[in-house]
């Protein structure tokens, strides 16, 4: 039986692991950076009454999330799932952590919570004798939102198809959502709300595991369900009051297709297999009546076509730890505060491990680069005065001690598996050279950057080189080929034209995400840098331009009308690029792509 709230918190601090707690705080995050502090701060507010363990489990966050809260609330137990594991898999991952609370609090990163809301939940929680209570939830803008539910029908989901949020006064049996303003003033029993905030008993939290099959979406109402099959109650509490921003798990066309499925899948568990097949073509009906929505758009035919659903997201799996190849991951860095997060969010749990060491190796930064990569666990940080990648990537070689070495660019997504089958394949009697493959990110760029690209993918030599890729790697062998990095722009065109094709290769592995320029005029900047070094090396070589080379595959590579298109745009940018390869001062890169909290990289 659940002990009476009693006054007891340490105003201002969470209590640790092995502290005593009356609640223990369960937050799922996944690129939460911007809404976490918030949630954290109107919490502490909730430590003069009771005494709280947060517990935050991130689901390899890549703008991060995890080392800024280590940085700034370091009494919240913070740990990384290892993957993206959904919302019910970070849950699960957080009970098994939750320690000995006797109720347990599941929020939304995107809350807020107001004063003295906890304390009124519990005392619910006691009077009601509830498996479940859940607050009253507002809109930024101050107005109440309609969390609470009625369960899942085909009756509701034609009234919804056909309705919406409109004739809110229909009945209970044509409406999911409860629209009438006096279920939302007193508190009283409800079937089921949105998962945002809600807090158990903790016996029916161990007895009730969250649903993981579900990734997203659908693991609420699932969850409610088994609840009161239990033979519980969920109580809603007007009472306590949060402010719920939305939108945290994003919005868009896959997005919502997995939202439809989900609801089908939800009621095939809990249904037979006849009224689910109705309740698809209920779920068809709604699809068909919103398809002409950008926001719908595939998502009537995922829901038509079930070989689709196996393509929806889903969770990603831990990568295995066990006979992970070691080896050495440098980054050189120079003023990449906005970037770096994401760079170092899937590394930094097989820095942790041990598995493999990261070096950040920040060179002439200004601003913060260095204080957020020391946020993440298991990275070491290099700082040096000058503001050079050849002395950065030096300093790393210095520093590090195990081989192979994979060089990363500080704006680069890559996966632990990719780390792993790089290094793999630079182990001993293995090849000398090598890198992962690439995909261009080229979301919001311009359309004559679509073009460009259009033809780049398309030609061999970009897919046998190591450069532009902004990641390669070097056994130790391979590295003795030369003492150290020159002071030349273009570090992967001078490692590619070290080896032979039979030293190196570009590996068929999960690519690491480039982003290249958003606009014409950034893209002209990296190819005239691109282009002055490659004649600066050329010329140091006595090589001769490969500019007739290029042409030749441009030109081979056209199909029809619209890749002879993307090809005069890709020779346009190319004649421009090489006219405008004069010497500059000081340093250059691509802003353009350099926004926080988007994955990828720029590129030549």
């Amino acid at each position: 039986m659940m002990n009476k709230v009693v006054p007891g918190g340490t105003p201002g601090h969470f209590t640790g692991p092995d502290g005593t707690a009356d609640v223990a705080v369960v937050v799922v995050t996944y690129n939460s950076s911007r809404d976490i502090g918030g949630l954290l701060m109107s919490l502490r507010t909730e430590t003069r009454d009771l005494n709280l363990r947060v517990l935050v489990a991130d689901n390899c966050s890549s703008d991060g999330t995890l080392g800024l809260i280590r940085r700034s609330d370091p009494d919240v137990i913070a740990f990384s799932t290892g993957g993206n594991l959904g919302y019910a898999g970070g849950i699960n991952a957080a009970m098994r952590r939750a320690g000995d609370a006797a109720t347990v609090l599941v929020l939304n990163p995107d809350l807020r919570v107001e004063q003295g809301s906890l304390k009124t939940m519990l005392h619910r929680l006691q009077a009601s004798k509830a498996g479940a209570v859940v607050p009253r939830l507002l809109d930024p803008s101050g107005e109440l939102s309609h969390s609470l539910r009625r369960e899942p029908s085909i009756a509701r989901t034609v009234g919804d198809a056909f309705l919406g949020r409109r004739a809110a006064r229909r009945p209970d049996w044509l409406a999911t959502s409860d629209f009438d303003a006096e279920s939302y003033d007193h508190p009283h029993p409800v079937q089921w709300a949105t998962g945002a905030a809600l807090l158990v008993r903790r016996a029916v939290a161990d007895a009730v595991p969250w649903d993981e099959s579900y990734f997203l979406y659908s693991e609420e109402v699932d969850f409610f369900r088994r609840l009161r099959m239990l033979g519980e109650t969920v109580w809603y509490e007007p009472g306590a009051t949060m402010t719920h921003a939305g939108g945290g798990s994003g919005a868009s066309p896959e997005l919502n297709a997995l939202l439809a499925v989900n609801c089908i899948r939800y009621i095939r568990k809990h249904h037979s297999a006849a009224y689910a097949a109705a309740f698809r073509g209920a779920v068809i009906l709604s699809e068909t009546l919103r398809c002409w929505k950008a926001d719908r758009k595939g998502v009537l035919r995922t829901v038509l076509n079930e070989q689709l659903w196996a393509g929806l997201p889903g969770p990603t799996t831990p990568t295995p730890l066990e006979d992970f190849p070691e080896g050495s991951v440098i980054i050189p860095a120079h003023n990449e505060a906005a970037v770096i997060a994401r760079t170092l969010a899937p590394l930094a749990p097989l820095a942790a491990a041990g598995a493999v060491d990261v070096f950040v190796a920040c060179n002439g930064c200004t601003d913060d680069t260095a204080g957020i990569a020391r946020g993440f666990e298991g990275v070491t940080v290099l700082e040096i005065d000058q503001a050079s990648k050849s002395a950065a990537l030096n300093a790393g070689d210095a520093a590090a001690t195990r081989w192979p070495r994979l060089y990363l660019d500080a704006d680069i997504q890559i996966t632990p598996a990719a780390v792993r089958d790089v290094l793999a394949a630079l182990a001993p009697g293995g090849l000398l050279a090598a890198r992962p493959a690439v995909r261009f990110d080229l979301e919001g760029a311009h359309p004559l950057i679509h073009a460009y690209y259009g033809t780049r993918r398309r030609l061999p030599s970009t897919h046998n080189g190591l450069w532009s890729a902004g990641a390669y790697g070097l056994c130790k062998a391979g590295h003795e080929r030369f003492a150290e990095f020159p002071d030349v722009v273009g570090d992967d065109l001078f490692v590619d034209r070290l080896f032979s094709p039979a030293e190196k290769a570009v590996l068929n592995v999960e690519p690491v995400v480039v982003r290249p320029p958003r606009t014409p005029s950034a893209q002209l900047a990296v190819l005239n840098r691109v282009y002055r070094g490659n004649t600066q090396q050329n010329r140091a070589e006595g090589r001769r331009s490969t500019a007739r080379d290029t042409l030749q595959e441009v030109v081979r590579s056209i199909r029809g009308p619209l890749s002879a298109v993307n090809a005069a745009v890709y020779l346009g940018f190319a004649v421009a690029g090489r006219r405008g390869a004069a010497p500059a001062g000081g340093w250059e890169r691509d802003e353009s792509s350099r926004l926080p909290a988007t994955p990828g990289q720029d590129s030549p």
